[in-house]
């Protein structure tokens, strides 16, 4: 099959990339882990959004910590993220920017590491299923960002193969898994990461947010896509 037969998409990251999500996971995880005796500052935490929360832990308390209470710690941020549920809405241009791509032809894939019941929640704030090819949830992988695992399954889901995709997502963890399967990351900076920190990363273009994005589609990476 040629290049231009076989078929080409954008797998995008969901918390902090297409839902304003990012500082709600913050604060949801200080407390967490402030009922656990651990004062870890909130700028650090914020530096950790992106990861799955195996790697967070490890980022923030250490690796060779007692692992005794990670459930209970994981437990405690998923109560308490759950309570903005209701809130939650797309960043800007965010919905506009999946129908775009798939009125592209390009097929639209949610990377997101979430667990089923909250990625549930993040598509019907982003009320876009009918041009969604395929989602993941933590479920479909074995290791969370920045291990690639994600976007691995997020490709066979949607049978896609790594050099006829673009990534979007809004953390370093993202730049870093997309660059491990040498996949070109967009990222964007509503997620709180500076534009500086996102190209050191390797990002190959850098947008404000979703609208940016889908002001410049045509000049983007993912415009070269078709």
């Amino acid at each position: 099959m040629t290049m231009q037969n076989r078929p080409a998409g954008v797998l995008f990251d969901v918390d902090g990339t297409l839902v304003d999500t990012t500082y709600l996971h913050t604060v949801a995880w200080w407390e967490a882990l402030r009922q656990s005796d651990h004062g870890v500052p909130m700028a650090r935490i914020h530096r950790a959004i992106g990861m799955g929360a195996d790697n967070l832990l490890d980022h923030l308390l250490g690796a060779d910590r007692d692992r005794g209470d990670d459930d209970r710690l994981r437990a405690a941020h998923t109560s308490l993220y759950a309570e903005y549920w209701p809130r939650l809405r797309p960043l800007p241009g965010a919905t506009d920017l999946l129908r775009a791509c798939a009125g592209r032809g390009l097929r639209v894939v949610l990377a997101s590491s979430a667990s089923g019941r909250e990625l549930d929640t993040l598509r019907a704030v982003l009320d876009a299923d009918d041009v969604v090819t395929g989602a993941t949830s933590s479920s479909d992988a074995k290791r969370s960002k920045p291990a690639p695992d994600i976007v691995e399954a997020a490709l066979a889901d949607a049978g896609l193969e790594a050099d006829r995709v673009v990534f979007v997502g809004d953390s370093v963890w993202d730049v870093a898994a997309a660059g491990k399967l040498d996949i070109p990351c967009a990222a964007v900076t509503c997620g709180g990461t500076s534009h500086a920190e996102l190209t050191e990363a390797g990002a190959v273009a850098v947008y404000q947010d979703p609208a940016a994005l889908l002001a410049a589609l045509d000049e983007s990476p993912i415009g070269s896509l078709t």
